[in-house]
């Protein structure tokens, strides 16, 4: 059985067809990379795997329960869909620590070691708010991935780093795929796609379909 499968699944807002008639059976193990424009639905799509909006039709299976009545949210999920909602006033490890909080199961020395991981300074005193665009997206990275989550969605997670940086996530990514995360990324950066993918697909106009090579 698939890990994450995805049924029939439309989504409509006003009299638009954002996503329509997706349907996907994904393993864990596996990057999944989706290309497509702004707009195309990619976005949509990974709102609807974490349980952030409500299927016009259709539905998502989590490891065999139904996303909206078994779960309300895939329960192992590390997430960057779009801008994080990170305190401004807090420094990225206050950040990360907070959020750590939530579940409770990694400690100081982990959140730390992720810091290190993805090239930021967990000792450095800075704001969030004072932080560039390429060390906030490094810290989306470190709280997508401190947890080890079963699965692991990207919206662009190369975006705005430089070229040491993109190779230091891609590098991450291949990781939790060899640990035996679920990976989907969504990038603009082809290179990327063409990196890591195990399987490929591209979305237009709320359809998807598989690239094949």
């Amino acid at each position: 059985m698939a890990f994450i499968e995805i049924n029939n699944l439309d989504k409509k807002i006003k009299e638009n067809l954002i996503l329509s008639n997706i349907n996907l059976k994904l393993e864990k193990g596996n990057i999944y990379g989706i290309i497509g424009r702004n707009g195309s639905g990619k976005t949509m799509l990974f709102r609807a795997i974490c349980g952030l909006i409500k299927p016009t039709n259709g539905n998502v299976l989590i490891d065999g329960k139904l996303l909206g009545k078994d779960i309300g949210f895939p329960p192992s999920c590390g997430v960057i869909i779009e801008s994080c909602g990170f305190w401004s006033q807090y420094t990225g490890y206050e950040n990360l620590k907070k959020l750590a909080s939530i579940k409770n199961i990694i400690t100081d020395k982990e959140i730390e070691d992720i810091l290190v991981m993805v090239g930021l300074d967990p000792n450095d005193k800075r704001q969030f708010k004072k932080y560039s665009l390429g060390m906030k997206q490094k810290l989306a990275i470190a709280q997508a991935i401190m947890e080890k989550p079963e699965i692991l969605i990207l919206d662009e997670p190369t975006n705005a780093l430089d070229e040491e940086s993109v190779d230091i996530v891609r590098n991450i990514i291949l990781k939790e795929k060899e640990r035996g995360a679920l990976v989907i990324i969504a990038s603009h950066n082809k290179e990327d796609i063409n990196h890591l993918a195990d399987f490929k697909f591209k979305m237009d106009m709320g359809k998807i379909q598989p690239i094949i090579e």
